[in-house]
């Protein structure tokens, strides 16, 4: 039984898209990957690929596999010194091991979650960097479309 369906439809807007990925640094370092678990399935345009991972993806077919380099801008955006912060030791609650390296949470003013990673700790001064792990990188993003089907609405 082949998981490829032959409905011929393109990734597009109205679509649900199953895919394989793996993703990249422009070194080769693996970033992440579907392909030794389970595949990927978004609706397109829904928000949750940034753009610059979605566009490249428009008009393949399932059975269609291709890679794509993509810009920190059409990513997660380049890196701004502007999103490291330099906090007091006690903005952080007693049970956090600030080292470096660590990832901590913090809440936005609109009650979302924004999680930093802690770049330095010298005595009561902790610098805590808010840039998305992969800002500034350009990446390249290995796609292979297992399926395309229409977005259904519950």
């Amino acid at each position: 039984m082949s998981s490829i369906s032959s409905d011929g439809a393109a990734v597009g807007e109205g679509t649900t898209v199953t895919l394989h990925f793996t993703l990249t640094l422009e070194d080769g370092t693996q970033v992440d990957t579907t392909r030794d678990k389970k595949p990927a399935t978004f609706d397109f345009g829904d928000g949750n690929l940034p753009p610059g991972f979605e566009q490249p993806l428009k008009g393949m077919h399932a059975g269609e596999r291709d890679s794509f380099t993509i810009s920190p801008e059409h990513a997660f955006g380049q890196y701004n010194e502007q999103n490291v912060q330099l906090l007091t030791r006690d903005a952080f609650s007693d049970d956090i091991e600030l080292e470096v390296g660590t990832v901590v949470s913090f809440t936005d003013p609109a009650g979302g979650e924004l999680p930093g990673v802690i770049k330095t700790v010298e005595g009561e001064q902790v610098d805590v960097d808010f840039n998305h792990p992969l800002a500034g990188k350009v990446l390249v993003f290995d796609a292979e479309i297992i399926s395309v089907k229409p977005t259904t609405t519950h």
